[in-house]
């Protein structure tokens, strides 16, 4: 079965270019945004999850209502778990399916920028958190986005804190606008090629290794 690494991060983190990185070496990745904005639209049991839950008008015209979701899901924190419990489900098994056909595949891939805070970490064999300074995030993502500081600080402090993700992941790769990237995602696939669990220390891929 195919070594499956986790890709996480926080907004203007830089994991897609990561993810990027991995497609352009032959590791395929599932890109959870991507599929979870296609599983709403065709995915049965979700449709019927966020009808039961907010009516209707949820679909309204045949496609996604996305101002009144979002109206939901920020009006109160609660609001977010009930949306995660309909859809994450069925994301994880879209993964499953997903990892089973590129089984002749030695690793692939997941990002997510919530992959911890979905319960996601039980689903892959290591987590990767792309990493980069708080105010780097917040200029790449208002130039991304177009969006005021106000609006990606607030989108910034909805996520887990990135230490808490240092904490959790078994990688760190740094994306400070400085430090290459592809050595570092070079290091990273030949870790894992060649010592799972325990991945090879590396000069700009810090290695967190568990003790409990």
């Amino acid at each position: 079965m195919a070594v499956r690494i986790g890709i996480t991060g926080g907004i203007g983190s830089g994991k897609s270019i990561v993810s990027r990185l991995l497609g352009l070496m032959g590791i395929p990745v599932y890109i959870s945004d991507t599929e979870t904005k296609r599983l709403m639209l065709s995915d049965g049991q979700i449709r019927d999850g966020l009808v039961a839950l907010l009516g209707p008008s949820v679909y309204a015209g045949g496609g996604l209502n996305k101002p009144l979701l979002a109206s939901y899901l920020f009006g109160d924190k609660e609001h977010a778990g009930r949306v995660n419990g309909i859809v994450h489900p069925r994301v994880r098994d879209d993964f499953r399916r997903w990892v089973q056909g590129h089984a002749a595949c030695p690793l692939v891939g997941i990002e997510s920028a919530i992959l911890l805070e979905a319960g996601f970490r039980t689903e892959v064999d290591c987590v990767v958190m792309v990493y980069a300074p708080r105010e780097v995030r917040i200029r790449r993502s208002m130039e991304r986005d177009a969006s005021t500081r106000e609006q990606v600080e607030q989108r910034v402090s909805n996520q887990m804190d990135d230490e808490e993700k240092r904490r959790q992941a078994d990688f760190v790769i740094l994306n400070d606008g400085e430090t290459p990237l592809i050595p570092q995602v070079l290091k990273l696939i030949v870790s894992l090629s060649e010592n799972i669990p325990l991945p090879l220390p590396a000069e700009n891929i810090v290695p967190t290794i568990k003790t409990e």
